[in-house]
């Protein structure tokens, strides 16, 4: 059995360096050719292919192997013309040589690309691959740079906001000052990396779709959803407006409480109105809607109640809310005279308020998702 040592040089490397032409074939003559390359060319990865390739022809020798060992080379400045020229050269060593199988030896990704050239015309048994020691890291660092810059979607959410960063930046700075420019091209790259990392664009290119399949199908939540998104902003203005009249020595924590105080009630109608919305198409499309659906309007309303409650609370204590005055009940034989309530008996008022909600909820959510198995279960027994 005899194997072909082959040797490629894809941009003719070698040949340049050496001033020969290939193919060149034998043991002594690639020895030659080792020191006339390396004379010409000391830094050249070349020497180290043509070493390895005489390496492995000892090997096999030693193994009992009939190693042939041979270079060829693309002797021309066009990609295509390069190829076929060491198809020709391999054509004409196989008809020469007659081997039945091959070992490649290649100091590059660029001259492994010939691999289908030639197992198109003997089998290849081996590739062996030689780079340079020193220069391992910077060429891997190369062909990976090249992949990334071969990636389309890799460069247009990479490249382009590197790119509109820099052109943006020094427009920033000429207009204000460094700090506030750095401080914006910052905060957007941050909003950036979140648009990518939670998956917003996604739901984006999603959004026009759901859409037309929700108008389609009639479902009442894409209204609702409308409805629900003019009440939080209602809501956000509500408590932004209701924040900014906090005066004096109040702090951000007061400020925060505030702007949650008059905007909850709003967020908290938007949400469920979005759930009601939500609960109507389960109906439509089932028949009946499922235990845990029909707990969310009740939890959603519970929640509005305790950061109402805490706000509240909050800001009764730092005397920017007025106290709940509880007027004269009479029942009966039974007078209640006006009482006004403490910020902790207010507090207090909304958890428990919160909570017995919250148990409602779960009680009707119980109830009605057992009597929906159990008309499923009947249902079936029905079909059996």
């Amino acid at each position: 059995m005899s194997t072909l040592v082959l040797c490629v040089d894809r941009s003719n490397a070698i040949g340049q360096a050496a001033g020969r032409s290939t193919p060149i074939v034998g043991e002594e003559a690639i020895r030659s050719l080792v020191i006339d390359v390396g004379m010409a060319d000391p830094e050249s990865a070349s020497v180290n292919s043509l070493l390895e390739a005489l390496r492995v022809s000892r090997e096999l020798e030693d193994s009992g192997d009939d190693a042939i060992i041979a270079v060829i080379s693309g002797a021309s400045d066009s990609i295509v013309s390069a190829d076929r020229a060491v198809a020709t050269q391999l054509d004409g060593l196989i008809a020469d040589l007659q081997p039945s199988a091959a070992v490649m030896i290649v100091d590059s990704a660029h001259d492994e690309q010939l691999i289908p050239v030639v197992e198109s015309r003997i089998p290849v048994d081996a590739v062996d691959r030689v780079v340079v020691r020193q220069a391992r890291d910077i060429e891997s660092t190369y062909y990976l740079l090249k992949q990334f810059l071969a990636d389309e979607e890799l460069r247009q959410t990479t490249l382009i906001p590197i790119g509109v960063t820099l052109l943006a930046f020094p427009l920033l700075v000429t207009q204000t000052s460094p700090g506030i420019a750095l401080a914006t091209i910052t905060a957007v790259i941050g909003l950036f990396l979140l648009y990518k990392g939670l998956g917003i664009d996604e739901y984006l290119a999603q959004l026009p779709g759901w859409t037309k399949q929700s108008l389609y199908s009639g479902r009442v939540s894409i209204v609702t959803y409308v409805v629900a998104a003019g009440l939080v902003a209602i809501g956000i203005f509500a408590g932004a407006l209701g924040a900014s009249t906090v005066e004096g020595e109040a702090g951000r924590f007061l400020v925060l409480m505030q702007f949650t105080f008059d905007s909850m009630p709003w967020l908290a109608t938007g949400a469920l109105v979005g759930s009601l919305g939500r609960l109507i198409d389960e109906a439509l499309r089932d028949g009946y809607v499922p235990g845990p659906y029909l707990n969310i309007p009740f939890g959603i309303v519970a929640l509005g109640m305790v950061f109402r409650g805490f706000a509240g609370y909050f800001l009764q204590q730092g005397t920017h809310l007025e106290a709940i005055v509880v007027p004269t009940v009479q029942a009966g034989p039974l007078s209640i005279e006006p009482f006004v309530l403490t910020p902790g008996q207010r507090l207090a008022m909304f958890v428990i308020v919160g909570i017995v909600i919250s148990l409602t909820g779960v009680r009707v959510a119980t109830y009605f998702g057992d009597l929906n198995t159990g008309e499923f279960e009947t249902a079936e027994s029905l079909e059996q």
